[in-house]
C-alpha cells in the first residue's frame, strides 16, 4: 500500500533483493520481522487521524504491518504495478478482488480452464449472492466476445492454466475487456513476474498465490493482489479491514525472502521442465505432453512472446490407456511407483511435486465440469523442482515403464 515509483529505474533482479520499507533505527540489512497485533500511538489526535486514513501510520494488525508492507512493495515492484496487497492465501486474494469490484447483478466472464477452486468460488459461491458468471474457452477469443453481457464487469483468466498450461492472449483480452467497460484480472501464479508481467500487456489486476513460487519452498500460505494505488486503496483495503483476509507477518517475511531468489529459481526450474517435457514426449507410455516450451504446444509461439522465451516450471502429461478406468489406474500406478518425487497437490516448491488433478485439485468439480475443463483421469501434473533432471526421469520411469 505504498508508492513504488522510486524503484522504476532498477532491474528486476535488483528489485527482488532491494525493494522494501526503510530500515529501522537499528540498520538491519535483512528486512525485519514485526510480530505485533497493535501499535502504540503518539497522541490521541494522531490515532484518530490514522484510523480515519488522514495520516500515514500503523494502527492495528488486521489493517497493516511493516513486514507485510515490505512484501507488498517488493512484489509490486517486480510486477511493475503501483501497489500490492498481501492476503492470507491465493483464494482469499481472489475473494477480496470479487468482493471489492462486484455486486449483485454483475457478471464475470471467466476462463473455464481456471484452477478448480476458482471455478467453484466464482461459479457457485458468488452465485448465491447474485453475481452471475460465464465460463468460456481459455484460447478462443470469439467465445469471450460472444459471452460479453451489458453487466459484465470483470474478465478473469490465468496463464498458463492449471493444469493444462493453456495460454491466453493477454493484450487481446485486455483490449476486449476495456472495450466492454470491464477490468481484466490475470492470475500470474505459474509464470510469476520473473517470466511474465501482465500489467505491461494491459491487465488491470494481477492475482497471486504466494504459497507457490513466490515463497518457493512450500513453507507458508500467502496471496496477493497487484493493481493501481487507487484500486488497492479504494476497492480492496476496505474489504481487508472488514473481512480480515490478512496476511500474517511471519508468512509475509518468508515470501519476502523467497522473492529474492525468484528469478534464479524460475529460470532453473523452467530449464529442467523443458528437459523433462522433451523426454516425456518421446516416452512410449505417454499419449501427450502439455508444456508451453514445446513446439507441439498449441500456444507455443504466444507463450514464448509473453513468457520471456521460457515455458515455466509446470507441465502435464496424459498416460496411454483404453478408457477412463484404465487411465485412472495407470495414472495412479505412476504416482504410487515413485520413490523420490513428492505426491503433492501444491506447486512452486524446490522439490518436484506430482499430482492427479482429476481426483485432487479438481476433485470438487462435477464430472461435466472436469470434462469441460479438459481434466481427464489419465492426466498427471508435474511441478518441476531443482533435482537433477535425469533423477526426475528415473523416478517417473518406475511407473511409466511397467504398464
Amino acid at each position: 500500500m505504498t508508492d513504488h515509483t522510486k524503484f522504476d529505474d532498477l532491474h528486476i533482479e535488483t528489485l527482488a533483493v532491494r525493494a522494501a520499507v526503510e530500515r529501522s533505527q537499528f540498520g538491519e540489512n535483512s528486512e525485519a520481522l514485526y510480530l505485533t497485533s497493535g501499535y502504540v500511538q503518539p497522541t490521541a489526535a494522531a490515532a484518530a487521524a490514522r484510523f480515519a486514513g488522514d495520516e500515514e501510520g500503523y494502527t492495528y494488525g488486521r489493517y497493516g504491518n511493516p513486514t507485510v508492507a515490505s512484501m507488498e512493495m517488493r512484489l509490486a515492484a517486480l510486477e511493475g504495478t503501483e501497489a500490492a496487497m498481501g492476503t492470507a492465501s491465493g483464494m482469499s486474494a481472489i475473494l477480496m478482488m470479487c468482493l471489492g469490484l462486484l455486486k449483485a447483478g454483475d457478471h464475470v466472464l471467466c476462463s473455464r480452464s481456471m484452477f478448480g477452486s476458482t471455478i467453484k468460488l466464482i461459479g457457485s459461491d458468488l452465485a448465491k449472492f447474485g453475481v452471475a458468471s460465464s465460463f468460456v474457452s481459455q484460447t478462443d477469443l470469439r467465445e469471450w466476445q460472444a459471452a460479453i453481457q451489458p453487466n459484465t464487469r470483470l474478465f478473469f483468466a490465468e496463464t498458463p492454466t492449471n493444469p493444462l498450461t493453456e495460454v491466453c492472449d493477454i493484450q487481446a483480452l485486455a483490449d476486449m475487456a476495456h472495450n466492454a467497460g470491464a477490468f481484466l484480472a490475470l492470475d500470474n501464479c505459474f509464470a510469476t513476474p520473473a517470466l511474465q508481467r501482465p500489467m505491461a500487456m494491459g491487465a488491470d489486476i494481477i492475482t497471486h498465490s504466494g504459497t507457490k513460487y513466490l515463497d518457493g519452498q512450500g513453507r507458508v500460505m500467502a496471496g496477493a493482489l497487484c493493481a493501481s494505488q487507487q484500486m488497492i486503496t479504494e476497492k480492496f483495503l476496505p474489504v481487508l479491514k472488514s473481512g480480515g483476509m490478512t496476511l500474517a507477518p511471519f508468512n509475509a517475511w518468508v515470501v519476502l525472502k523467497g522473492l529474492e531468489t525468484l528469478d534464479l529459481r524460475m529460470r532453473a526450474q523452467s530449464a529442467r521442465a523443458q528437459i523433462l517435457a522433451e523426454w516425456l514426449e518421446k516416452h512410449p507410455s505417454v499419449a501427450s505432453v502439455l508444456y508451453p516450451g514445446l513446439a507441439s504446444h498449441p500456444q507455443h509461439d504466444l507463450a514464448m512472446r509473453q513468457m520471456s522465451g521460457l515455458g515455466g516450471a509446470v507441465l502435464s502429461f496424459e498416460v496411454k490407456a483404453d478408457g477412463p478406468e484404465q487411465s485412472r489406474a495407470r495414472a495412479f500406478h505412476v504416482l504410487d511407483s515413485m520413490q523420490m518425487l513428492s505426491l503433492s497437490t501444491n506447486l512452486g516448491d524446490t522439490k518436484t511435486l506430482v499430482a492427479h488433478p482429476a481426483s485432487t485439485s479438481h476433485g470438487r468439480l462435477t464430472e461435466a465440469q472436469r470434462q469441460a475443463a479438459g481434466i481427464g483421469q489419465g492426466l498427471i501434473r508435474v511441478a518441476v523442482g531443482l533435482e537433477y533432471p535425469q533423477d526426475i526421469q528415473k523416478d517417473l520411469s518406475r511407473g511409466l515403464d511397467t504398464f
